[in-house]
């Protein structure tokens, strides 16, 4: 009886790739300039973050507790997007370019250890999910003062109604992804 193969085992050393399997394997290099730019766009989250959070310091004393909700809002917002960022970059990189190996370092994320690009997209879905929540109860909170006589309303009854019907449709293509997951997965095999 055959022996079960040891998934920390390191596969047979195998030859040379042929040339054209070689230029389309290593053509998932051109993937890292997208995630370098990714860590462009984490640092501007993080200026943007620094930039809000000191607004919200410097008028703690002016702003209502309205304005300090909708602000802190809004630093949670940059939070979730920049989760979102990482989450694209670190397991984007390490599923489609190269392993990170990162195995037994005591900061390895521990979603990192069973990521693939289907559970990706669901991770993904869910933090879509998570920042339109935000959106949509930043709308809610402001959505107060539509219709009130000398109160400014940056959003319609129509706006808001569309903005909950997109959350929805965000909703309901999570669902959809991971129920499809399911559906594809094979029986036994955990994510």
């Amino acid at each position: 009886m055959a022996q079960p193969r040891d998934p920390s085992a390191q596969p047979a050393a195998l030859g040379p790739l042929k040339p054209l399997p070689a230029i389309i394997f290593s053509s998932r290099w051109l993937q890292l300039p997208l995630y370098i730019g990714l860590i462009v766009a984490q640092c501007v989250y993080v200026f943007l973050f620094l930039k809000e959070l000191w607004h919200l310091v410097t008028h703690a004393f002016d702003f209502s507790e309205q304005q300090i909700m909708l602000v802190v809002l809004g630093l949670i917002d940059v939070v979730m997007i920049s989760n979102l960022l990482i989450m694209v970059i670190v397991g984007g990189y390490e599923t489609f370019v190269s392993r990170l190996r990162l195995e037994g370092h005591p900061d390895q994320p521990e979603w990192l250890s069973h990521v693939n690009a289907s559970v990706l997209k669901i991770k993904l879905a869910m933090a879509i999910i998570g920042i339109s929540s935000i959106h949509l109860l930043r709308t809610f909170i402001e959505a107060g003062n539509i219709g009130i006589a000398g109160k400014t309303a940056n959003y319609t009854e129509s706006g808001v109604l569309l903005q909950t019907m997109i959350h929805v449709v965000f909703i309901l293509s999570a669902i959809g992804i991971a129920w499809v997951d399911k559906m594809t997965s094979t029986p036994g095999k955990g994510h």
